[in-house]
């Protein structure tokens, strides 16, 4: 098939399709007497696969060791472990996400929270003392369960 039927099976545009094929994403595809890059069917599934694995959070690298080799095929034991590997990563960011919201909580909370006839300067000063304190125990708490 041709680069623009492929395109509207994926909804990708051509340039990115032509982009995964520079990358080594794509098989290089054969090039017809006049010139136009001919794909087969597998190409499908393939850029199916990259655009899922990007919106997972893989970058093009990690992508480039998890698809199957021409040759080999699936490795199991890589796939596997890269997978999994990323599970951990987009944990560790949930829990960075998780801190980070809890903090704007509460930053949210001592400016609504101000005291009558305090001035605006002084509250700030509040919020950043509850703050600190704040971060001072969260630190606390991730060094015991180490």
């Amino acid at each position: 098939m041709r680069i623009g039927e492929l395109a509207k099976l994926t909804g990708l545009a051509a340039s990115r399709i032509r982009f995964y094929e520079a990358s080594g994403l794509i098989s290089s595809v054969e090039r017809k007497a006049n010139g136009y890059r001919d794909y087969d069917a597998d190409a499908v599934w393939v850029l199916e696969m990259i655009t899922n694995a990007q919106a997972a959070g893989f970058s093009l690298e990690e992508i480039r060791q998890l698809l199957p080799a021409k040759s080999k095929g699936w490795q199991h034991d890589e796939l596997l472990g890269g997978l999994r590997r990323k599970v951990e990563e987009i944990e560790r960011l949930q829990e960075r996400l998780a801190r980070n919201k809890a903090q704007l909580l509460l930053v949210i909370e001592g400016i609504e929270s101000k005291p009558e006839g305090m001035p605006c300067v002084d509250n700030s000063q509040r919020v950043l003392e509850r703050l600190r304190e704040e971060l001072a125990q969260d630190k606390a708490r991730r060094a015991t369960d180490l």
